[in-house]
């Protein structure tokens, strides 16, 4: 069981230290360890009183746990000591891969979808676990090519979780954004998904490229409806943590509040017809 509950938001250096002056109280935070590691000490005192006032997780951005490089070892401590020092239990990053003979792009590249990259990945998560005395949580990653495919979107997680034994963090708008790309159905995705290997989930935006006729999750706009929907279809099905995650054109701490209110009244307001 996490020790996360209700709804959250992550924590981001853009609204940080307008915190003391607000109300706003999530249940909890997400972290990006990468964006705190070496954090300017501007943020040091009010970021440790954020996250040890309420439970937080953190959701990693370079672990590249599908690279073909060998595990960066040295990165993975790093991460094991940040989550140390805050008493941060769980540590969720991307079913992905962001790495290349040793070049970290930070984009979160698509996975050959097969059996042999099956046993590749549960054979990483097991690395990494080693070293950070954590399970592990993996989030499904948007994709906008499909890389070898021989199976599933929905089927290769599920393999990947049962193999593996890591948990799920479940991106609500990924599955969305996916769907809509790869012509699959978001809705047939969240009936097959394994809903007990999810750990908790995320909302985000997305915007739609008139260009390329694609959608692309840029996580820098508000939720769509189509989203929310999709969300209190999946609460219909499943009880676990959910937050929202702002990363790019992050608005006023009071825009934030407002959608996290939409949010958390969706969640109260399918539990309570549940």
């Amino acid at each position: 069981m996490l020790n996360i509950k209700g709804c959250g938001l992550g924590l981001r250096s853009d609204f940080l230290l307008d915190l003391k002056n607000s109300d706003f109280n999530p249940d909890f935070w997400e972290i990006t360890p990468e964006n705190w590691m070496h954090m300017p000490k501007i943020f040091e005192k009010a970021f440790e009183e954020a996250v040890f006032s309420k439970p937080t997780v953190a959701h990693g951005l370079s672990l590249s746990i599908g690279s073909a490089d060998k595990l960066n070892k040295k990165f993975v401590k790093q991460i094991k000591t940040f989550l140390d020092r805050y008493n941060i239990e769980h540590y969720s990053e991307h079913l992905s891969f962001s790495s290349l003979d040793g070049n970290q792009s930070y984009e979160l590249l698509p996975l050959p979808m097969t059996k042999k990259m099956v046993s590749i990945i549960s054979d990483r998560v097991k690395e990494v676990e080693d070293i950070i005395q954590r399970n592990l949580i993996l989030e499904n990653a948007t994709y906008y090519l499909v890389p070898y495919s021989e199976m599933a979107e929905v089927d290769f997680i599920n393999e990947v979780l049962d193999k593996s034994g890591a948990k799920m963090l479940l991106d609500v708008n990924n599955v969305f954004v996916n769907a809509a790309n790869h012509t699959f159905k978001s809705r047939r995705f969240i009936d097959e998904i394994d809903k007990s290997k999810v750990a908790y989930m995320h909302i985000a935006g997305h915007y739609h490229d008139n260009e390329f006729d694609m959608k692309i999750d840029s996580h820098g706009m508000p939720v769509c409806s189509g989203v929310w929907k999709l969300l209190e279809y999946t609460l219909k099905q499943l009880d676990a943590p959910i937050m929202i995650e702002r990363d790019n054109n992050i608005p006023p701490l009071l825009e934030l509040q407002s959608e996290y209110n939409q949010m958390k009244d969706i969640v109260q307001r399918v539990r309570n017809a549940n």
